[in-house]
């Protein structure tokens, strides 16, 4: 069953491609920025002098480790806007959550457990998560119980949960952190190597693949309008082809030579002349976005929850009307965003291998802009998790380009301004030409 409609058969090539394959064109346009951002630093670079460092493997693999925990909690910032609230403390509930899980690691848990043991992150983490979820309850509560904004609410939740972290530590840094809970924050060892990204991509393929085709035996049991078989081609094509190169690229980055001399004498490996090659792989913050990103897009589009979200953002009054529970939804995504911002938390102080009391400052900034950036509107009622992300590795190119080619920090911020305030007119312009 294909389109064979008039409507089908009208227009240009490339209204009739976007319409066979049904590609969100926010989405094309969010990868010709990217596009446009990366040979942009690099040509720079080359020209001015500094050697062009950014479409490097090295550049790229650690563009990916700095998205992840903004990636994060974008995602869950998506279900925020898309109900009409805003969350201003998820950098400092990120700060927070920080701090406590570097106090439990350092200071409480090897004294009863013993220094190393191997359970020692896994509570941390689960610690850290809860503590971001019973906040983000709180404010959830605060918001849909008391009638309080949600503006007003997490504004005053950024300076409390700040002052908190800072209390709770004395203003002091808590570092080094557990061995085995930095691994969560990337690095040589926090990353599965050449064969477990190769492990990786292929599952990643299978799935393309599966949804395409278990989407296609969807559409045909309920009867409705099948893409052409050429079209479901070329998507998995795209699909397993990006993927491969993602493997190719993250295994084109090899260990430091030193980390290797290391490894290579702790393990009684004889290095070459030439050296030896040990490949990154996937980092380990990197493979849970991923993670983070598959679940949240399930809970968006296959669920009640995700339907009742969207129904919220479309009309909260109809929505109360249609018997949904408006209070106890705005809750519970309060809570899966104070959630989100734990497990940032756990990314973000594994990766410096500390918490400290500037971790996850501006933050709130970043994840509202990448969101925005990807599609969510403020008006509610739109937005994609696909786009968060995207619109978070938009927002850490940017701020890794500018860093790489020696722009001034004012100069950063007065960029990433403007690219937010740039998002919010284009997103305007759409809604419009859509109407």
């Amino acid at each position: 069953m294909s389109d064979t409609s008039p409507q089908g058969q009208n227009g240009s090539p490339l209204t009739r491609f976007l319409r066979a394959t049904e590609i969100d064109t926010r989405l094309l346009g969010m990868i010709g920025a990217l596009m446009l951002i990366w040979f942009g630093f690099h040509f720079y670079g080359a020209i001015f002098g500094n050697g062009g460092y950014f479409l490097t493997p090295r550049n790229l693999w650690n563009l990916s480790v700095q998205t992840s925990s903004i990636g994060i909690m974008a995602t869950g910032m998506v279900l925020v806007i898309v109900t009409r609230n805003i969350d201003l403390s998820v950098g400092a509930v990120l700060g927070l959550t920080a701090m406590i899980m570097g106090i439990l690691q350092v200071n409480i848990l090897p004294q009863y457990l013993g220094l190393g043991h191997p359970m020692i992150w896994v509570i941390t983490v689960v610690v850290g998560m809860i503590a971001g979820t019973i906040i983000g309850t709180f404010q959830g509560w605060l918001i849909a119980y008391r009638g309080i904004p949600a503006f007003i609410v997490t504004l005053g939740g950024l300076l409390v949960w700040r002052g908190c972290a800072f209390l709770s530590a004395g203003g002091r840094t808590i570092s080094p952190v557990d061995p085995s809970f930095a691994l969560l924050g990337g690095g040589p060892y926090g990353a599965v190597g050449e064969t477990g990204s190769w492990i990786a991509g292929i599952l990643a393929c299978v799935g393309v693949v599966w949804m395409l085709h278990s989407g296609r035996k969807l559409r045909q049991e309920h009867d409705f309008k099948l893409r052409p078989m050429w079209a479901e081609v070329f998507l998995a094509v795209v699909g397993c082809g990006t993927i491969i190169g993602a493997v190719l690229l993250v295994n084109a980055y090899p260990w430091p030579r030193g980390i290797v001399n290391a490894y290579a004498t702790a393990n009684n490996i004889t290095v070459p002349p030439e050296g030896l090659f040990i490949s990154h792989g996937f980092a380990i913050p990197v493979l849970i976005l991923v993670a983070v990103g598959i679940f949240m897009t399930i809970l968006m589009t296959r669920t009640r929850f995700g339907r009742y979200v969207f129904a919220i953002g479309g009309n909260p009054e109809a929505a109360a009307l249609a018997g949904i529970n408006t209070k106890w939804m705005t809750l519970k995504i309060f809570a899966l965003m104070g959630m989100l911002a734990g497990l940032a938390g756990v990314v973000a102080s594994a990766r410096l291998n500390s918490a400290t009391n500037a971790l996850g400052v501006f933050d709130e900034l970043y994840v509202i802009a990448a969101a925005v950036i990807g599609g969510t509107s403020l008006a509610g009622g739109v937005g994609t998790i696909y786009g968060a992300i995207l619109g978070a590795l938009v927002m850490q190119s940017l701020q890794t380009g500018m860093v790489l080619i020696g722009f001034d920090t004012s100069v950063q911020q007065i960029v990433v301004g403007s690219v937010l305030v740039l998002a919010v007119y284009l997103d305007n312009l759409y809604r419009k030409t859509v109407k």
